[in-house]
């Protein structure tokens, strides 16, 4: 039964982040909206990745993540979705 209840919270969180990538690639070009798709990246570039040279072995190191105010908004929400559907089950 706890997997169903873990299923349900990693699914939630998907649908948030989606959905508020989707909300903020809509709402970008309004005036009174484009404050949604205002964001940042963190992480290591994986334009230019770190680099590890063994001389018989090249791996590359790379990891970005962008997020933005909507996928905030929408990620609260589903954990509060989340919250509403654990008692019910």
């Amino acid at each position: 039964m706890k997997w169903k209840h873990n299923l349900i919270l990693i699914f939630l969180l998907l649908a948030g982040v989606v959905v508020g990538s989707l909300l903020a690639s809509a709402t970008a070009g309004m005036p009174f909206l484009g404050w949604l798709s205002y964001g940042g990246r963190v992480g290591i570039s994986t334009q230019e990745p770190m680099l590890l040279d063994l001389a018989v072995l090249q791996v590359a190191f790379g990891f970005q993540l962008q997020i933005n105010v909507a996928q905030i908004i929408c990620i609260i929400a589903a954990i509060c979705m989340y919250k509403g559907l654990a008692n019910k089950l």
